[in-house]
């Protein structure tokens, strides 16, 4: 006999797949809606920070709510019954993990964001003493436990699927798709998109794949690697009642364009004294990390020269490497994100970048959005980041205002139809100039030439005079999108087409007259 009645088991397979499936995904809102029925909320049609709903999601308190009684239901039932069906057990277990789940999400929360209070080796006495009681009363039924996890596992499971949420959710924003597909894309990189493999086989592997960001500047890639580097596995110490390392410390940024090549290997492999004119004293470099969590981020990394591209290779295919000047051989034991704003797959094709260390770099790759095509998504979204970036500029009695007169500027002076070439950065200082100045004047040569004239003016007169073939009409197109967009990774991606594609076949000669037109 079912621990679930006919109604019931429908709901509860519905709220355990929240908690194993991406959040950031359409399908998320959907599962809310199937859960919720009349009681749902509509809202965005993807999971991401709503301005106009400064506080708690309703429809996540009301779900909150409707299982805890379900799970208190079924598990009453289960005791009595003093086993579990195979079935029931699968709905059971992850109906159970999303209740406990809400119920340490805002104390979790705290342990994130909050300043310390207290000293470290106590931070987690009493919550974790309380989410032990809790976890018996859930999972061990007839004297065993129905999880794989012990319950530091679990916990440490839990802290870091909060801090993924913190991470991704509130830093990364937009509600529109390609914004949704990112913060997708990062949760994937932190637990693949199997959560339950990765908790079985991979949670104590994914420091073995390297993550690559790509795409153009200002986009936030930044922002992609600190949520990833912030929320990697970090287990806990049940005995001494703490995490065996502070997330935070955890997570070394390093941007490689302002750097000398001494001083990039210097900074990553460390140096022995007197190896280099300045090497006063021996030095550790950022791989020389012990712990699997650590995350080591290398910004700008697609103009590295070739030298420490081979020592990077080495790093990546035996996880070795030395110090400036010294023989001993030392282990990375942590996980290398990197992030470029270049074409990788042109570097290589002019021998500056190696393709040896980009198929080590590939097999986790995050391509960022522009805002160009969050803003063709979503048009109304230009409001909702205005207003989201005006919450972090002032207190939310000026952020209103704030974001009214952004917006009424950006119309006024840009239009809709700007491209915002220096993408989320540009945007950012733009609503920071009009709170100190009261305007916004975009650099002269990053505003598209006009239609009326210039390259663009003459492809539309071409148009209008049907002068043009079906190939030099494609090969001029591809060549706008590729000036667009900046990259052939995401031209390809905008026209659903091989890169190889719009590479062999874009007219050239179009393309220089647009950047010259631009450089004007």
């Amino acid at each position: 006999m079912s621990i679930f009645e006919a109604p019931e088991a429908p709901i509860a397979d519905a709220v355990g797949r929240l908690i194993v499936g991406n959040p950031f995904l359409p399908e998320r809102i959907e599962l809310e809606q199937t859960i919720l029925r009349d009681q749902f909320v509509p809202g965005q049609m993807v999971w991401s920070v709503d301005p106009a709903l400064p506080g708690e999601n309703p429809n996540i308190i009301a779900i909150g709510k409707l299982a805890e009684r379900l799970a208190d239901t079924a598990r009453q039932r289960a005791v009595e019954a003093g086993m579990l069906s195979p079935e029931d057990r699968v709905l059971y277990e992850r109906l159970a993990l999303y209740v406990l789940y809400y119920r340490y999400e805002d104390p979790l929360y705290l342990q994130i964001t909050q300043p310390e209070t207290a000293p470290r080796e106590t931070r987690f006495d009493a919550l974790y003493d309380r989410f032990v009681r809790d976890y018996r009363w859930f999972f061990e039924i007839a004297d065993r436990s129905i999880l794989p996890e012990s319950p530091p596992e679990l916990f440490a499971l839990f802290f870091q699927h909060r801090r993924a949420i913190q991470y991704t959710f509130r830093h990364i924003y937009g509600s529109s798709l390609p914004a949704a597909e990112l913060r997708a894309a990062v949760w994937q990189s932190i637990f693949t998109h199997d959560i339950e493999r990765y908790r079985s086989g991979l949670i104590n592997r994914m420091h073995e794949l390297t993550t690559l960001i790509t795409g153009p500047s200002g986009t936030g890639k930044e922002l992609v690697a600190q949520a990833i580097g912030l929320s990697r596995h970090i287990p806990f110490d049940e005995n001494a009642k703490q995490f065996r390392d502070d997330f935070c410390a955890a997570y070394l940024p390093l941007n490689l364009c302002a750097l000398s090549p001494t001083l990039i290997e210097s900074e990553l492999f460390g140096h022995k004294k007197g190896s280099f004119t300045g090497a006063a004293t021996d030095r550790r470099g950022f791989l020389e990390q012990p712990n699997p969590w650590a995350t080591v981020f290398l910004d700008e990394f697609g103009e590295i020269d070739s030298g420490i591209q081979l020592k990077l290779l080495r790093v990546l295919q035996t996880r070795e490497f030395q110090r400036l000047g010294d023989n001993t051989t030392r282990r990375f034991a942590g996980k290398i994100v990197a992030a470029t704003n270049v074409d990788l797959a042109e570097e290589i094709q002019a021998g500056r970048f190696r393709a040896d260390l980009y198929y080590r770099l590939c097999s986790d790759v995050i391509a960022m959005p522009s805002l160009r095509e969050q803003l063709r998504d979503s048009p109304e979204e230009l409001d909702n980041l205005v207003t989201l970036i005006a919450l972090r500029l002032v207190d939310e009695t000026h952020a209103a205002g704030l974001a009214r007169e952004a917006m009424e500027w950006f119309d006024n002076h840009l239009g809709r139809g700007y491209p915002w070439p220096g993408n989320m950065r540009e945007l950012e200082q733009g609503v920071r100039n009009i709170l100190i100045r009261k305007s916004y004047q975009p650099p002269q040569a990053l505003v598209e030439p006009t239609v009326s004239g210039g390259p663009l003016g003459r492809l539309v007169e071409q148009l209008r005079r049907g002068s043009l073939t079906a190939d030099q009409l494609q090969a001029r197109y591809y060549a706008l999108i590729y000036w667009l967009e900046g990259s052939y990774e995401g031209s390809a991606r905008r026209l659903g087409l091989d890169r190889r594609t719009v590479k062999s076949k874009m007219d050239r000669a179009f393309l220089a007259d647009l950047r010259a037109a631009e450089e004007r």
